[in-house]
């Protein structure tokens, strides 16, 4: 098989479908990326991503080039796992590359195939492909043109992608469902569900996925706003809601709100989407939702303001977090740097800390500080944001930090600190919808 794309998604797959025992061949225009991955280098963090590779490079099943051509010339299954970003002119989804993709594997099919598409697109764009698929392939082949979406996590993709927690196959003719259940015959025989459902469904259902997703956190940010009005704790209120099966608590965290390469985007895209497609109630709802969390950034920055006394000018902050989500290095429209940079433009020294996406930052952010360390970080600060909840910043010591501090201020953006213990160890804490002393 080929996966064509080698970022985050087609990277960890093309790698997941050799440690499956398939003949994999990773295809992507970037020589650069190209040459890492063939040399076992991942170039994202990524746990376990790195080992996997390797052992896989070394069984001779998995190979990365730049050459379309050959790779598409051998396979039989053909995965599409281009980006699909944001449109720079609007909320829609720029289908540039999953079109190039599909053009090139159509165009240089020597044998009958399954193109099987995993970015995730607008509802409709499947069937636009398939046209092109018809129009480009070479007269006299059977190639059809499927939807399986992908539902990674970042900082748990390997997991996702071996383990599925469901594998949703969209307009699939019965040879071409024949021919994914042998792929995907390993997590299908440890019970992983398959759905099979028509091109539109398969197409939407990674998008409502992460719009329930943002939808549930923009609710807990919302009721934290009621919660601080009231003199309430979010952080038990949501506890609470959690014993209900029915709710759940994950993603029930008030804080900083969403970010990454995936929910904003998507969330967008659907917005946009609905909007055509003249469902406006749905682009009523995702349009509050995409608003609730932008405001979560603007409340964590009069947060800080009001922690140095109405003004950042010359203060120093210490930041704790810049990856948009723990267990990752993926710093795209991260939360974290954005209140970092606002507070840095009102004049604050602000220092940043993050145990993997350090680097990351700095070719964005040149202009901030970064440091090697919590305590470096939080060294002479007037306050400390905890803006990304690594495990290493929640298990702090924190009496070992307080004397560090300037003053011993911490709010915590992502409700995952021990309120009690801070205050015990000296510090004032400050929670979004928590009580602050």
């Amino acid at each position: 098989m080929t996966v064509l794309g080698t970022g985050y998604l087609g990277a960890t797959h093309a790698v997941a479908m050799a440690e499956l025992g398939f003949d994999v061949t990773g295809v992507d225009t970037d020589q650069g990326k190209v040459e890492a991955l063939q040399a076992g280098k991942v170039p994202f963090f990524e746990p376990g991503l790195p080992e996997l590779l390797e052992k896989n490079l070394q069984t001779g099943r998995l190979r990365f080039t730049t050459d379309v051509a050959s790779a598409v010339a051998q396979g039989d299954v053909h995965f599409v796992c281009v980006g699909t970003p944001q449109q720079r002119t609007s909320h829609a989804a720029d289908l540039r590359f999953v079109e190039a993709a599909t053009t090139a594997i159509a165009r240089h099919l020597t044998k009958d195939a399954v193109i099987v598409g995993k970015s995730t697109v607008p509802v409709g764009t499947a069937a636009r492909l398939r046209e092109l698929v018809a129009a480009e392939a070479p007269a006299g082949l059977d190639v059809e043109l499927v939807w399986n979406p992908e539902f990674l996590r970042e900082g748990k993709a390997v997991q996702d992608t071996l383990h599925p927690d469901r594998i949703v196959l969209g307009g699939v003719s019965a040879k071409a469902e024949a021919i994914l259940r042998r792929v995907y015959a390993t997590p299908i025989a440890e019970g992983a569900p398959v759905v099979v459902t028509d091109l539109p469904t398969a197409e939407l259902v990674k998008v409502s996925a992460n719009a329930f997703l943002a939808t549930k956190i923009s609710f807990i940010n919302a009721i934290a706003g009621v919660c601080e009005a009231a003199g309430a704790d979010v952080t038990v209120l949501a506890d609470a809601l959690g014993h209900d099966a029915r709710i759940g608590r994950q993603f029930l965290d008030a804080g900083l709100g969403f970010g990454g390469g995936c929910l904003p985007k998507d969330i967008r895209a659907l917005m946009h989407r609905a909007n055509e497609l003249g469902a406006y109630r749905a682009t009523a709802l995702l349009q509050q939702v995409d608003e609730i969390n932008m405001g979560q950034r603007e409340r964590v920055i009069d947060l800080a303001l009001e922690a140095c006394g109405g003004s950042v000018l010359n203060k120093r902050i210490g930041v704790l977090g810049a990856a948009f989500k723990p267990l990752t290095d993926d710093v795209r429209d991260s939360p974290a740097l954005n209140v970092a940079a606002a507070l840095h433009l009102r004049g604050a020294q602000v220092t940043v800390y993050d145990p993997e996406a350090g680097d990351t930052a700095r070719r964005l952010f040149p202009t901030l500080s970064y440091a090697t360390g919590v305590e470096e970080a939080v060294e002479g600060a007037d306050v400390v944001l905890v803006l990304t909840e690594w495990d290493e910043f929640l298990q702090a010591d924190a009496a070992k930090l307080a004397p560090l501090a300037h003053q011993a201020k911490i709010i915590d953006a992502r409700g995952k600190l021990q309120a009690n213990a801070w205050r015990d160890a000296g510090w004032q804490f400050t929670g979004l919808g928590r009580t602050a002393a």
